[in-house]
């Protein structure tokens, strides 16, 4: 069985359009929910005295101050606290303090660190140009990869990517830290392989069926690796959700986001990428 996808190529625009449009306004009102690593916080790691104390009871007796608690080698146990916008020294001085209070003996600290506001905007400025420069480098590789349609497509569809990854970040609250800008860029770059994946396929039909109707070859080529574009989807997913039940709390978040990418960027790779390229005489695409 053929699937049409050419046939619906409008609603996919008026589709995207909306979904545009929906992150720009959920960015801009809402913005987004900033981990510790930028809006700042306390990271200390410490270690139980006894093995009773766990690290669910740790973030029981914590919960007022909204933890992130994480495992680390050697029995350790990194625990993350936000502070409010704005702290002074001596309210984070406070915090780590009450903090402390709480843990009591139960625990021995190895270090215990405070991330100001200013070393998160920077961490801010670090996350936004490394994506900036994957961006221009991903751009050039298209471009030199293909020409006319195929580079404007993909490059479009590009785009359209960030975007959604950016505002299902925005929309869903989903915590925006170092960890985020990493799903970003290996989201993007996931869909950017799939995107050359069809689009080879497209060249060799292309040179194959000299005189079939562009919407009908983009069907048939887009077909053609249907099976693989799901079953390589499916598999990811299916990782991503042994991480997101087996994971833990930390690695929740980045378990939902790489599934949102994986989904969104084979759909982009479906149908914008091949939708924009429909609209371009390829065959007359000079390599």
């Amino acid at each position: 069985m053929t699937l049409h996808f050419m046939k619906y190529r409008k609603l996919s625009y008026w589709i995207s359009g909306i979904c545009i449009v929906l992150s720009i306004l959920s960015i801009l009102l809402k913005g987004f929910n900033y981990g510790i690593d930028f809006s700042g916080g306390i990271s200390m790691e410490l270690t139980p005295v006894t093995a009773e104390y766990t690290i669910d009871k740790m973030r029981s007796d914590l919960a007022n101050f909204k933890p992130e608690l994480q495992s680390v080698d050697g029995g350790s146990i990194l625990l993350r606290v936000g502070l409010p916008k704005g702290s002074t020294d001596e309210q984070q001085n406070v915090r780590v303090s009450e903090i402390k209070s709480i843990l009591g003996n139960k625990v021995e600290y190895s270090q215990v660190q405070i991330v100001g506001p200013k070393i998160g905007g920077e961490l801010i400025s670090g996350g936004i140009w490394s994506i900036l420069v994957s961006f221009i480098l991903m751009s050039i590789y298209i471009w030199i990869r293909y020409k006319g349609g195929y580079a404007v497509g993909s490059f479009v569809s590009l785009i359209l990517d960030l975007i959604l990854m950016f505002g299902f970040y925005s929309i869903a609250g989903l915590e925006f830290n170092q960890t985020a800008i990493a799903v970003i860029l290996m989201g993007v770059g996931y869909s950017i392989n799939d995107k050359v994946v069809n689009y080879d396929r497209i060249d060799e039909n292309i040179k194959k069926y000299h005189k079939m109707p562009m919407n009908d070859l983009i069907d048939l080529s887009v077909n053609e690796m249907l099976r693989r574009t799901v079953m390589t989807s499916v598999s990811t997913i299916l990782a991503m959700i042994g991480i997101y039940v087996f994971g833990g709390q930390m690695l929740q978040d980045f378990a939902v986001a790489m599934t949102f990418s994986i989904i969104s960027g084979t759909l982009t790779s479906i149908y914008i990428s091949n939708v924009i390229l429909y609209h371009f005489n390829i065959r007359e695409t000079e390599y």
